[in-house]
């Protein structure tokens, strides 16, 4: 007990000197009075200029999303995608739906899906727990794209989804090759033969009950027919009920803007006026980001092709919330410092990692599987640099051709 109390006041007295090491570093060279005024007034102008237009657009993408599902353009797309499974990511060909739902939602999507059993039956367990790398790199996909094209970004965004699939490649293969080195003995059914003999069983009895119900009443299937809601009631409940999960993803994000965003571009931008020196008004800060990437610039702009240092603050925000690393996007348009090769580097590596640090501690303890969480966060850690220098050779080979 005596340890534990201690490990704990030794816990508490490190969070204490990082908290005030970080706080007196920018109230230093800006002011007390500056530092805040700029803490609440970037926060402010986030949840103003960003939050609510990100919010805007999630409940657009939701809107479209439930469409996509209502009308079977989710289940077109999964067949189309379905023989590329196994032969590109080593999965079965069901995945593709998980790809899909990540895409249109976020990450945790693939949680449900992994749950199922009816999903599970086709995989083995080295496959189901790379579900977890698969899923993430198509997490809010469709948001991440729609932002950077409502910026007027969108050769560059188109470039970042080829990167995230690349990274998407990478990062499953990694995953199974790491797991399978660990564990052979997961190189066996998801299911046992138990499960998936009952599950043959419920799938059979269900048939033979439709059958039997379509037998004793011939008129069921009208009757069916009539009670279906109309073309235009269908259309109206997807963009209803599709607006409201955009609202919860858009709510989701609001934290991780307003905080992570804020401490970043405080940490990456100077004062606003060079010759007035720091006054307190939103997006000021200390560039200690920049100062620490300019020391390796010639790293980041061979491998992303950057123009400016303030630039790797997107990739190192999306490592916790892509949501928080989008509401940096319009302080780089501000600063003039921001192109399509910067989008598609960004678009890449905020696809494939999606807030993978906030995300994948969750969803393989929820699986089951704790023991493998270093090891996709490692495969997914190489996956998402990997996204964003293939993004940033594909538009330079392409500003070549074209």
């Amino acid at each position: 007990m005596g340890k534990k109390k201690m490990n704990k006041g030794l816990e508490t007295a490190i969070f204490l000197v990082v908290f005030l090491a970080f706080f007196v570093g920018l109230s230093v060279p800006m002011g007390v009075q500056n530092m805040f005024g700029t803490f609440m007034q970037t926060a402010y102008h986030l949840l103003l200029e960003t939050v609510l237009y990100i919010c805007a657009i999630c409940v657009m993408t939701g809107a479209i999303s439930k469409l996509f599902v209502e009308f079977g353009v989710v289940t077109l797309l999964e067949k189309i995608l379905r023989p590329l499974m196994k032969p590109i990511f080593n999965l079965p060909g069901v995945a593709s739906l998980g790809a899909v739902m990540t895409f249109l939602s976020d990450n945790p999507a693939i949680i449900t899906l992994s749950k199922d059993k009816s999903f599970a039956r086709y995989f083995k367990k080295y496959q189901m727990v790379s579900l977890t790398n698969f899923g993430t790199a198509f997490g809010m996909g469709l948001v991440v794209v729609c932002v950077m094209v409502s910026y007027g970004f969108g050769k560059g965004a188109l470039v970042g989804v080829f990167g995230a699939v690349c990274g998407c490649i990478i990062s499953t293969r990694l995953m199974q090759r790491f797991t399978l080195k660990a564990f052979p003995e997961m190189d066996s059914p998801a299911l046992t033969a138990e499960e998936i003999a009952a599950l043959d069983r419920l799938d059979s009895q269900q048939s033979d009950i439709a059958s039997l119900d379509a037998e004793l009443d011939p008129d069921t299937a009208a009757v069916v027919a009539e009670e279906k809601p109309s073309g235009f009631m269908r259309v109206l409940n997807a963009i209803l009920d599709g607006g409201m999960d955009g609202v919860a993803i858009g709510k989701a994000i609001i934290p991780g803007v307003l905080v992570i965003s804020t401490l970043v571009m405080m940490l990456t931008f100077g004062p606003a006026d060079k010759a007035a020196g720091y006054t307190g008004v939103a997006y000021e800060g200390v560039p200690v980001i920049p100062w620490i990437a300019d020391k390796i610039d010639f790293l980041f702009r061979w491998l992303f092709g950057f123009t400016a240092p303030e630039l790797i603050a997107f990739p190192i925000t999306a490592l916790g919330a892509v949501g928080a690393a989008l509401g940096l996007v319009p302080g780089f348009i501000q600063a003039g410092i921001l192109d399509n090769n910067a989008i598609a580097v960004f678009t890449a590596m905020g696809m494939c990692w999606s807030g993978y640090l906030s995300t994948h501690t969750a969803m393989l303890d929820s699986m089951g599987y704790r023991k493998l969480i270093s090891k996709a966060i490692g495969a997914h850690t190489i996956a998402g640099l990997c996204a964003g220098v293939i993004a940033h050779f594909t538009y330079v080979l392409l500003a070549m051709i074209f």
